[in-house]
């Protein structure tokens, strides 16, 4: 049942993409062929003349096929008869009907059980937010230069950045009334293993390599299970921090087994002594019922985190500290939307679980948005891009060119598709 339902949240994430390309297609006067919902050998259609409506047997992604898109047709309602301006507005319809989509649904989670507001919660008595006036209840609207949307954004940025021994810059609101504060984090040191892990997983699997620390040293990387520490045994992350909570590093070697692809491994692990940087004050994470105009404003709010979430994964696995392996592909997604159902409706019953698909549906509907808005070939961020081209030259690119370059990335988008995949299914059954 949990598979079902996960295909059925992803297929319409996919589809209302596809149907911002058909609408804006309808709208701009060229002929949509073909409209299908999933992919492979057509199981039936609906229409003769005009546009067919497609179903197709395998329920993953959907397609919105325009006269003449990838030829040389010139006819009256190709594709390549539109003027460029149209063809551009056809080509962004869908990654903005995924940010649409992302929005309604973020409204909904917000109307049911509010927003996180990045409130200050807590200042650390002696630190230098203390000392320069930051108060609790100061809802913080800008962090080092950062337009802040809710608590969990300053926890992306803190996360994936890192807080720099520099001075911290925060614009709150108080009252009203909009209070900017600069002042020195909290530096400590201590010794660290440079790894992360969630404490919710099943398996204390590492979920990020930090470059040049212990972990890395020793030959370990992302996706490598722990099962032991120091002869303890370890089966769950609960399991892991409850070890490093009795046993805190003190620069003492660490032998620790693993798991890789299933294959066990052993290696031993030497702490580094590292600077702890802090802001000195902590921030509200929990949700909290709004007003319908703060509502909206928090709904925009709420897209625009899960576009910066998306840029900034990027961004950390360019500069490597996640790998290609940490990316999931339609199984991946699949597994983890079920596993994320399953879980919410035991705690918490149907209505939980409902939530929780809808804020998967938020981070996957903004997620393809943004992957789509990327300059790569055989996207539509590729396609825009020779449009835009063609409209700064006034002369459009040649179909040829334009067509090896989407061809060569389709080939490498399946190759990184196959490779996904296979990643996948290894998570799965290791």
């Amino acid at each position: 049942m949990r598979i079902i339902i996960a295909l059925i949240v992803l297929d319409i994430v996919v589809c209302i993409h596809e149907l911002g390309h058909f609408l804006a297609a309808k709208a701009s006067g060229i002929v949509v062929e073909e409209f299908s919902i999933s992919m492979g050998p057509k199981l039936f259609s609906l229409g003769k003349k005009g546009t067919r409506f497609s179903l197709r047997l395998f329920p993953i992604g959907g397609s919105c096929a325009m006269k003449g898109e990838d030829e040389d047709d010139n006819t009256e309602g190709s594709f390549q008869s539109a003027s460029v301006w149209k063809r551009m507005a056809v080509v962004l319809a869908g990654p903005f009907f995924n940010f649409v989509l992302a929005f309604a649904a973020a409204l909904i989670i917000i109307g049911v059980i509010g927003a996180d507001p990045a409130s200050v919660t807590a200042v650390e008595e002696g630190s230098g937010a203390y000392e320069a006036g930051l108060q609790e209840g100061d809802r913080i609207v800008r962090y080092n230069g950062n337009r802040i949307a809710n608590g969990r954004e300053i926890y992306m940025i803190t996360q994936l950045d890192g807080v720099r021994d520099e001075k911290v810059r925060l614009t709150v609101l108080r009252d009203g009334k909009k209070l900017k504060y600069t002042f020195d984090p909290v530096v400590e040191e201590r010794y660290m293993a440079g790894y992360y892990y969630t404490p919710e997983n099943e398996t204390a699997v590492i979920t990020g390599i930090i470059e040049g620390g212990a972990m890395e040293a020793a030959g370990m990387q992302t996706g490598d299970v722990i099962t032991e520490v120091n002869g303890t045994k370890i089966e769950t992350s609960r399991d892991l921090e409850q070890y490093w909570e009795e046993h805190p590093m003190d620069g003492s070697p660490a032998t620790i087994k693993y798991r890789r692809y299933g294959i066990p491994y052993e290696t031993v692990v030497i702490p580094t002594l590292n600077r702890q940087v802090t802001g000195g004050f902590s921030y509200n994470l929990a949700r909290e019922k709004l007003g319908a105009a703060s509502s909206i404003g928090y709904g925009f709010g709420e897209v625009n985190y899960m576009i910066r979430l998306t840029l900034k994964s990027l961004a950390s696995l360019i500069r490597g500290r996640f790998s290609v392996r940490d990316l999931s592909g339609p199984i991946g997604i699949v597994s983890v939307i079920g596993e994320v159902y399953e879980e919410a409706k035991e705690e918490g019953g149907m209505a939980d679980a409902l939530l929780n698909l809808l804020n998967m549906g938020v981070l996957i509907s903004a997620n393809l948005g943004v992957m789509n808005l990327l300059p790569f070939p055989a996207l539509d961020g590729g396609r825009f891009l020779f449009l835009l081209i063609a409209a700064i030259r006034r002369k459009p690119v040649s179909q040829r060119v334009e067509g090896a370059f989407h061809y060569a990335g389709f080939i490498l988008l399946m190759f990184l598709a196959v490779f996904i995949a296979i990643s996948d299914v290894v998570k799965l059954v290791s």
